[in-house]
């Protein structure tokens, strides 16, 4: 059994509440892209967590814990994390995480010309982490990065750092910055190299036979559709494949199909970052449902851009994930409005629009809404949709309808238990 969870949006969505929920019943969770640009924040009964690289089936015991090959790692970032974890009672071992041979290693360097390119942008800057993704993952296509497994070539990893630093330096010149140092990334590899040496191995193979072995296989994924390198709102994008379509390839078994795909929208909309958000509502109402629903980024702290939900992005985000079911969380949030705006049109140009357009159109495009009622009542002590009001579940239906997807689970809170399953 293979499936993965990924965001229908921007992100945010609250993947790892899911996977830390579903996983229960999986052998294995595998992280296929990313790096620690983004973080799945997960409350269960050991506490409140926050993770930017470790898969969220971390807190389970007896699951076994996959950083894929198409994922790029801050190895002293992942470093820090675990030794984090370790603090909070979380049981983390070479048996539990492993960290594939074959993802690409970000470099301090990265960090700092990802900051440097920002600064330069200025007010057209894109939104970045500052966290080194988007020039890792360039050096990673233009063949100039380290793998992991580079880091323990000790005969040959200067030879290989010397020629991308070769590089690396002529552009540090051009933004008036101070040259990389060898000597100084070379003593950083090193060091945490060798700390998360015991977790390296070829995940590949592991994948496999378990695979073969009918093995359930979670992969998790980061951020959303909309921030996908090819289908979503770029340039506002992260560096990766965000889809659904490339988990088996990024997780490391590229020659198996998935089984099942749960995409993960909100009661609402949020989002991290630049780029066009129809939906977006400003001044005291974005406050008011930002600070009921906590609306704050779990890998940088940054306020997010919220707004109701929106029908044209979601139900585009459903068809590009090939979404087999949905679960919908923060459904409890929406408790405190008399009536429910639901964004169901684009309005481009005086044209009402239902496809989720791009580029310039998307630029202009201003949403159209529709009203329903609101439930105006606690829903999250609930645990089945009869205990739901009927507006809550009219609200469900219309969702559906909209994004042409079923809804099989439903977040009323932020625990683990808080949750409904439908039928």
């Amino acid at each position: 059994m293979l499936t993965a969870i990924v965001g229908i949006n921007w992100g945010d969505e609250g993947k790892g509440r899911m996977v830390d929920l579903l996983c229960a019943d999986y052998d294995i969770v595998a992280r296929y892209q990313g790096g620690n640009n983004a973080g799945h924040t997960v409350k269960n009964a050991l506490g409140k967590f926050v993770l930017n690289l470790i898969p969220c089936g971390i807190f389970r015991e007896g699951i076994v814990n996959v950083l894929g090959t198409g994922m790029v790692i801050d190895i002293e970032h992942l470093w820090g994390e675990i030794e984090g974890l370790r603090a909070q009672g979380i049981n983390i071992t070479p048996e539990n995480l492993k960290i594939s041979e074959k993802a690409i290693t970000c470099l301090p360097f990265h960090r700092e010309l990802d900051i440097l390119e920002e600064d330069r942008l200025g007010k057209d800057a894109q939104g970045s982490t500052r966290r080194g993704i988007a020039p890792v993952y360039s050096d990673k296509y233009h063949r100039k990065a380290l793998r992991v497994e580079d880091l323990y070539k000790r005969g040959t990893l200067r030879d290989k750092l010397e020629i991308i630093l070769g590089f690396k330096n002529i552009i540090m010149r051009g933004y008036g910055a101070p040259e990389i140092s060898i000597d100084e990334t070379l003593a950083w590899l090193t060091d945490f190299g060798d700390k998360l040496e015991p977790f390296v191995t070829n995940t590949e193979n592991l994948l496999e036979r378990a695979a073969a072995a009918d093995k359930r296989i979670m992969l998790e994924a980061q951020l959303g559709t909309l921030r996908d390198v090819d289908f979503g709102i770029y340039p506002y994008t992260t560096s990766s494949t965000t889809l659904a379509a490339f988990a088996p390839v990024g997780a490391g078994i590229p020659g198996r199909r998935l089984d099942d795909v749960i995409g993960v929208i909100k009661a609402y909309s949020s989002s991290v970052g630049g780029g066009p958000f129809t939906v977006e509502w400003h001044g005291e109402r974005a406050e008011r449902l930002r600070e009921v629903a906590g609306e704050y980024g779990a890998a940088t702290g940054r306020p997010r851009r919220v707004g109701p939900f929106d029908c044209v992005a979601s139900r585009f985000g459903v068809r590009m994930q090939g979404a087999t079911r949905l679960a919908l969380t923060k459904f409890d949030i929406l408790s405190y409005m008399d009536e429910i705006p639901v964004c169901a049109a684009y309005d481009v140009c005086g044209k009402r629009v239902t496809d989720f357009p791009s580029g310039d159109e998307l630029d202009i495009a201003e949403p159209i809404y529709e009203y329903l009622p609101g439930f105006k009542t606690d829903i999250s002590k609930c645990r089945t949709a009869a205990e739901l009001p009927r507006a809550a579940m009219d609200y469900v239906k219309y969702i559906e309808e909209a994004v042409g997807c079923p809804i099989k689970y439903i977040s009323v809170g932020p625990h683990r238990d808080d949750y409904i399953t439908l039928s």
